[in-house]
């Protein structure tokens, strides 16, 4: 007999107050000597609006860690976490190399003992994680799982991450104006969130939940270069040098902390693998079909991508009608791991969805073009 796993239970944590496109310098901070000439050329493309930020506004210090956040979506669950085996933690900036940020999260809980595992990687490892819990109840390893996507972008956006480059870089940076914009890009689309999900084996009744039909990942690192990083430069030959090959004085002068993208790579090539190669072996191997779709969820980081979206959709046969598309992204920003939790949370709260649509979700990153799609039924 097959095995289901249900989510019956979502939850999002936005920190603070929306904060808006003119205030948004002020909290992150100024880099350099005037205001950013990139922000409101990347925030015309973007189309976000509001976002927020784990820092209070008026001391302009951080309000949470990021395990801080997470347990906050985990809470809002409402769910007995004593009955909870299982918990998969995603993202992208945990808020120390060691311990992971799943032992963090439980830790900030006070959660029972439990079998908890961090994924990482970027805006994907919220998804692994649902994948990991999806697949401790299914396995029937555990009857109750929780999984959680969340990313402190902040941490790296503040404008003190960018202090050194501003001060000992100015030369380097009028020669190769690229760089700057490669950093300076991703302050304006990134923001701070959490969101959780908990999985059980059998669905409540007389509620809706979402049955996870399947989770489909692949990674295209064997055929692509790295694109968005951390912690690392990226080299002329397209290799990249981790931050512990450097001393202090050069991790400074390289911003080697701060997050950074290589924008023309990005543009060229991320529709065509995140989206393209990755769904059109999937459409066949689960036999999709446009017409079952009723709801879909595209986790792209700009508006800018939105009608790439569309023709990629239509370059391998599955064109989904946009107005069957759902995106949170004008008002909730751009969280990496968090925002397909936070989508998920804000449709099912919506009223919109009705037992027996089906929901098919798109969560990409560019770190070396990854991509996964969920599958998921109201029942």
């Amino acid at each position: 007999m097959t095995r289901h796993a249900y989510i019956t239970q979502t939850a999002a944590f936005l920190p603070n107050a929306p904060v808006g496109n003119e205030d948004m310098e002020r909290v992150i901070g100024q880099s350099g000597d005037r205001p950013s000439r990139a922000r409101r050329m990347v925030l015309r493309s973007n189309g976000i609006v509001s976002r927020h930020y784990a820092i209070d506004p008026d001391t302009l210090k951080p309000s949470h860690s990021n395990a801080q956040m997470t347990a906050e979506a985990v809470r809002a669950l409402g769910a007995d976490l004593d009955a909870v085996g299982c918990m998969a933690c995603g993202t992208s900036t945990p808020d120390q190399l060691m311990p992971n940020h799943a032992v963090m999260t439980q830790g900030e809980l006070k959660m029972h003992a439990a079998e908890v595992i961090a994924t990482s990687g970027i805006c994907l490892s919220g998804a692994t994680a649902m994948k990991y819990a999806w697949m401790a109840v299914t396995s029937g390893q555990h009857d109750a799982a929780v999984a959680t996507g969340s990313d402190l972008a902040t941490a790296l956006t503040q404008a003190n991450n960018f202090s050194a480059e501003s001060d000992d870089k100015i030369d380097a940076l009028a020669k190769r104006p690229e760089i700057a914009f490669e950093k300076d890009f991703l302050r304006w689309m990134l923001s701070d969130g959490a969101g959780a999900v908990l999985l059980e084996a059998e669905p409540r009744k007389d509620a809706l939940n979402l049955r996870v039909d399947w989770i489909d990942i692949a990674s295209h690192a064997g055929d692509m270069e790295t694109c968005m990083y951390a912690g690392a430069v990226k080299n002329d030959d397209g290799t990249v040098t981790s931050w512990t090959r450097m001393d202090r004085d050069e991790r400074d002068r390289q911003s080697a902390l701060a997050i950074k993208q290589d924008v023309k790579l990005l543009n060229e090539e991320v529709i065509r693998y995140t989206l393209e190669k990755t769904l059109q072996p999937i459409v066949v191997k689960r036999g999709l079909k446009v017409e079952d779709i009723d709801h879909f969820l595209p986790h792209y980081s700009s508006n800018f991508f939105r009608d790439r979206v569309k023709a990629g959709l239509d370059n391998v046969g599955f064109p989904i009608p946009q107005d069957r598309w759902f995106s949170n992204l004008n008002q909730r920003g751009n969280t990496g791991a968090a925002s397909i939790y936070i989508m998920i949370d804000e449709l099912i709260r919506s009223g919109r969805v009705e037992r027996g649509q089906r929901l098919l979700c798109w969560v990409p990153e560019s770190g070396r073009f990854s991509a996964g799609f969920i599958h998921l039924t109201a029942v």
